[in-house]
Order: structure tokens, then sequence, then C-alpha cells
């Protein structure tokens, strides 16, 4: 009951009732109409903030009122459910409900199924099962008693271990265990840097198009966002110094930015650097798939031009292993390293020990770079397929391939009488994860406005042959076509 009730969930940064109230109120409103009857059990804190985009710690203090005044009632492991008398329910008629399917209202925040084009998942079929299995299975055969206890808050030493070293080989920039902070994902991460960091008003730069979630983060924060364009050089950050030079923070995907897949040019990062160095001001870096370079060696990350201490890195490993890991982690500079040790306390590190343990094993026996090297092969190849069988299926002046030297996503861009919003919504009716890219726009522009994004985003990994990759170019197309008409 509550997983189809919490779909229908409208939260309103711009409303005056902060985030927190607006879920109190919805919950409370459907335990009195009804919808939620007295027993049924409502999503963990952890599920709900993660399906809403919203800070943990927001739920809990929607579920702490709740639970103070009766409508809610813990039971520890078993969940919380709702336990208001059944004096509250006001009566309802019990109208005839139409049998129709209903999607997530929300198709930027992750999906628990793996339909094709699924943005973010890489490919599982060829993740090493069995060497994970039997990492797995050692460290649960080796557990101490002191394994047994409260774990670590900032994460497990022997993780933070690898990290550091496999930073200093691949991403170009040296560091101290210390200044690595284990979190349970992307979001996670934002939720410490911001909790830590940031102070409502605070302006920050956000790549336009740029990743939802963290736009959802930074609103929920009362954070000032300032949209600043990408082009072919990524980020326009003399515009951004231009318009909004007092901005406190900076959120970037260098690599491959995040939608368009552009990599931002030197001239730029350095730009960024001495803007971050004069102002004060904290760089962001969310290096979710810098891994994933089709020709050459990775791109050295901006965190390795960094000679002041402004950038705070953020990487994942749910784009390079695989995302049920739920593990993150965030580099921070040495000047950052006590502040947010106060504040981890308050944001306990939700990914298991025992992952944390078998994934540093993973890297240390050498498994991790030996399957990032095969993924950089597959993928090409993979991405490959999808290209040739888009360009097949479209005419060049319905839909085109923009041309990536990386990442595990395809942007294709559309013609501008096409609407790529309501394609990706009827792309998705019809099982299809395909995402607008006007979805990702920070300043919402109308159709019509040459700034205004108009292309389909489009997951690739998963598609195991070209024949599939034909299949699902000729479903676009069906959609596409009925768009057209």
């Amino acid at each position: 009951m509550m997983s189809r009730f919490s779909l229908t969930f409208h939260l309103d940064p711009k409303l005056n009732a902060p985030l927190y109230r607006q879920i109190y109120q919805r919950v409370k409103a459907a335990i009195m109409e009804g919808q939620l009857a007295r027993g049924s059990r409502v999503p963990s804190v952890r599920a709900l903030a993660s399906e809403l985009g919203v800070a943990r710690a927001t739920v809990e203090n929607a579920y702490g009122l709740l639970t103070a005044e009766g409508f809610l009632q813990s039971r520890g492991q078993a969940g919380t459910v709702v336990s208001a008398p059944e004096s509250l329910y006001a009566p309802a008629p019990s109208p005839v409900r139409e049998s129709r399917a209903r999607g997530p209202i929300n198709p930027m925040l992750p999906s628990v199924s793996s339909l094709p084009f699924q943005l973010g998942l890489p490919a599982l079929d060829a993740f090493p099962r069995a060497i994970w299995s039997r990492i797995v299975s050692r460290q649960i055969r080796h557990t101490a008693i002191n394994d047994l206890g409260h774990p670590p808050l900032t994460g497990v030493e022997s993780l933070r271990h690898s990290i550091a070293r496999y930073l200093q080989l691949s991403r170009g920039f040296t560091c101290r265990p210390e200044q690595i902070f284990i979190c349970a994902g992307y979001a996670p991460v934002l939720d410490l840097i911001i909790g830590s960091l940031l102070q409502p008003g605070d302006g920050v730069w956000l790549e336009d198009p740029g990743y939802p979630v963290t736009q959802a983060f930074f609103r929920a924060a009362d954070a000032v966002p300032m949209a600043v364009n990408v082009d072919d050089e990524g980020m326009n950050v003399p515009q951004a110094v231009k318009e909004h030079p007092l901005a406190r923070f900076a959120v970037v995907t260098p690599a491959h930015q995040s939608p368009t897949g552009v990599t931002m040019s030197l001239s730029r990062r350095m730009a960024l650097l001495d803007w971050a160095a004069r102002q004060q001001a904290w760089i962001i870096e969310d290096d979710y798939d810098s891994e994933f370079r089709y020709h050459g060696q990775p791109l050295p990350s901006l965190k390795s031009l960094d000679t002041q201490g402004r950038v705070i890195y953020a990487g994942t490993f749910s784009k390079v292993m695989f995302p049920a890991l739920r593990c993150g982690y965030v580099v921070v500079p040495e000047s950052l390293v006590e502040k947010l040790e106060v504040y981890s306390p308050l944001r306990i590190c939700g990914t298991p020990p025992l992952v944390q343990s078998s994934i540093a094993e993973f890297i240390e026996q050498g498994h991790f770079y030996r399957h990032l090297k095969r993924m950089r092969q597959l993928y090409a190849e993979r991405r490959g397929y999808l290209k040739q069988a888009l360009t097949a299926a479209f005419g060049a002046d319905v839909l085109q391939v923009t041309e990536q030297a990386g990442g595990i996503q395809l942007c294709a861009r559309l013609n501008a009488n096409l609407n790529d919003a309501a394609i990706a919504r009827r792309a998705r009716e019809q099982g299809l994860a395909v995402q607008a890219l006007s979805d990702w726009q920070v300043l919402r522009r109308e159709r019509g406005d040459a700034l205004r994004p108009n292309g389909l985003l489009m997951g690739f990994p998963n598609i195991t042959s070209p024949q599939e990759a034909q299949a699902l170019a000729a479903r676009l197309s069906a959609v596409v076509c009925v768009n057209q008409k």
C-alpha cells in the first residue's frame, strides 16, 4: 500500500512549508482519509528518502512528528506502522478505481528495475560474480569478534587505504586515508558535504543541463542554484564568473559532463580553480564514470590540478562495479577533515562493513583494475551496437548521436520539431527507460528557446548484441513516429 501511495508524493521546495513538513502533512492526510490502514507498514526512512531524493534527516523529522502525535509507531526491526485509532479515519465512499499501470512519478530517481536504456547501470552480466562471491565468503569466514561491534563512522580503514592507493595510481593525486569518508552512494556524499559546509542562501554553480539529483539536494538545503551553461568545453566558467562571482560552491563533472558527455577543457579547469582560490569557494568534482574512456587512458582528475585545496572529490563504486553495493566516497582537503569528522556521527555510514572490506580485498587483489580494463573495451563495443542501430533506424534529420570520448550513457539530439519530454514519457510507458535531455535543465526554458536542450539519454552497458540494439532502436522509432503524428 505505502509503496504505491509514496509514488504520489510531490515535494515542492518553493513552498513556505519545509520538506519534512510536506511529508508529515501528506502522510497524515493519507491516514485520515483511509489511504493508509491501521497496522499497515510504511517505508523505512532510508527507502522513502531515496525515493523522494531528500536527506534521511528530512524523513526522520516527519516520522518523528507523526510518531509523537500517535499516527505512527516504531516496532524496531519490524519497521514503522500506522497506529492511529480507527475513530480518526474519515468515512469515505469507495470509488471505482481505474485499473491502470502506474510508473514512478520521478523518472530521474534510481529505479529498482533494469529496463532497457536504464541510466547509471553498469554491465551486470559482465561483473565477475564468482570472484566476488569467494571474496565475500572469505570475509564472512574470517569475521572476528571486533567486527561485530559498531563500525567506524567514517568507513572501514582497509577500504580507505585501498581507495587512497587507487586514486594515486589512476586519478593522479595523493591523499591520506583520513581524508576519505565512505558513504552509501552519491546522494549520502552530497548529504555529508552539504550538512558539513553549506549555509542556507549559499550560491552554487550547477551545470545546465546537469544531474537532477544534485539539483534536488541543493534546493532542499535552501541553497541558491545558479545555472551555468555547458558548451563544447564543459561548464562555461567565464560566464559563471561574470554572472555569479560570489557563489560558494561549484559542482562539476569534468571527465564526462553529465549528461552531454563533453570533457572540460584544461583552460576551463584552470579558470575554475583560480576562481575557487580567489573566492575561497569549494568545488565538488563528481568523478562518476571517468574510468570509462574509449580512446587512450582516463584523463587526470580536476583534483590532481588543485594546489590550493579547494576541490572536494566524489567517487562511487556503483558505476564501476554494481549499484547494490550502495558504496561511494568523498575525498576532502586536509582543512576540512576535522569538520567532516565532527559532522559524521550525524550521518552514519550506511554501507555494511562486510561490503566495505570485500571491496578493499577486490581492489588489493587486482580484480578491480582488471575489471575496469575489460569494461572499457566492452562499453566501447556496446556503445557501437546502439549507435549503429540508432543511425540505421532514424534519419539524420530526426535523431543524431553525439560523439563522446567515454561514459556509460549515450546522448542523442532530436529535431527541433520533436518534443523530447513527450517522447521520453511515451517511451517509459512502453518499458524503455529513456530520459529527456530537457528534464535535466536547471533553468527551465520553454520549447522554441535556442538554449533549451532537446534530446534523449540512453544507457547502453546492458545491450549485449547488435540484434538486441536493433530491436530496441525499432521500439524507440515506433515511439518517435507516434510523437511525430
